[in-house]
């Protein structure tokens, strides 16, 4: 994506920002990692401030306002400070997290800090007024045509659980940033995610349940439902790798297909 820098903004764009922030003294540009039209860090009298967002005539305009909402409803994420429209462009300030990306191999410290995130985000319900998509819906290719109740939850689910999406804080807290495609899903969908993840970093297929299962949302999951999902986690994955490759989908497909091998070969209840 072509990227934009701070000082080549509009000046009305430029001054709607400096109304709340106060006037900026530096500016930069974050890594390329970050999807936006706009993504920097800049600092001002006010403090540090992220801010990400896009020309308003741009057709995917609409997401940077869905994240910004989603995030103010979302727990273990930034705060959003302020929002502008102004000079054909539409920016969001984020509070500035000083953090680091986890280490999600066996044994890291910052598992506990993981299990206690998604314990949180598990208990927040979907805010209704926010129309979006639900997660069941978004996979539907991948899923039975008639989709299982257990699959059909409302909570607020982050859905993209990349450790480049999590920072660990100084004092051990784990926030999930970039909140763009949260979409209703079942409560425990984030965590089940998270597996894929945790074996791509090392973990067994087994190692990685036993830490989900210390959130009580997916070890109260019908296990029948949760070997769906998973069978549906790879069926997509594949799909993506295949359709639409980038240099990290054979890993996570991988990954994916062994926690659904797991799955299948487990005994239930």
């Amino acid at each position: 994506m072509d990227r934009i820098e701070w000082h080549d903004l509009p000046t009305a764009t430029r001054a709607a920002v400096e109304h709340h922030t106060g006037p900026v003294e530096e500016a930069a540009t974050a890594p390329h990692g970050v999807m936006s039209r706009l993504a920097c860090t800049i600092d001002t009298r006010a403090g540090r401030m992220f801010v990400k967002g896009t020309r308003r005539d741009d057709p995917q305009a609409w997401v940077y306002r869905h994240e910004a909402q989603v995030t103010r409803n979302a727990p273990r994420a930034p705060h959003v400070l302020w929002d502008v429209d102004a000079g054909g462009w539409l920016l969001y300030g984020y509070e500035y997290v000083e953090g680091r990306y986890p280490d999600l191999t066996p044994e890291s410290d910052d598992l506990a800090p993981l299990v206690q995130t998604l314990t949180v985000v598990s208990e927040v319900p979907w805010p209704e007024a926010l129309r979006k998509k639900p997660l069941h819906t978004r996979w539907t290719d991948f899923l039975p045509e008639d989709v299982p109740a257990g699959l059909q939850g409302r909570g607020l689910a982050h859905t993209d659980m990349s450790p480049h999406n999590m920072l660990v804080t100084p004092i051990g807290k784990l926030l999930l940033l970039d909140w763009a495609l949260a979409c209703p899903a079942p409560a425990w969908a984030d965590t089940a995610l998270t597996i894929p993840r945790l074996i791509s970093a090392g973990h067994t297929a087994e190692q990685a349940e036993a830490i989900a299962r210390q959130v009580p949302a997916y070890s109260a999951a019908a296990p029948a439902i949760v070997t769906t999902f998973a069978r549906t986690v790879f069926y997509a994955w594949e799909d993506w790798e295949r359709t639409r490759p980038m240099p990290h989908r054979a890993a996570l497909t991988a990954a994916a297909r062994e926690w659904a091998a797991h799955r299948e070969s487990v005994p239930f209840p």
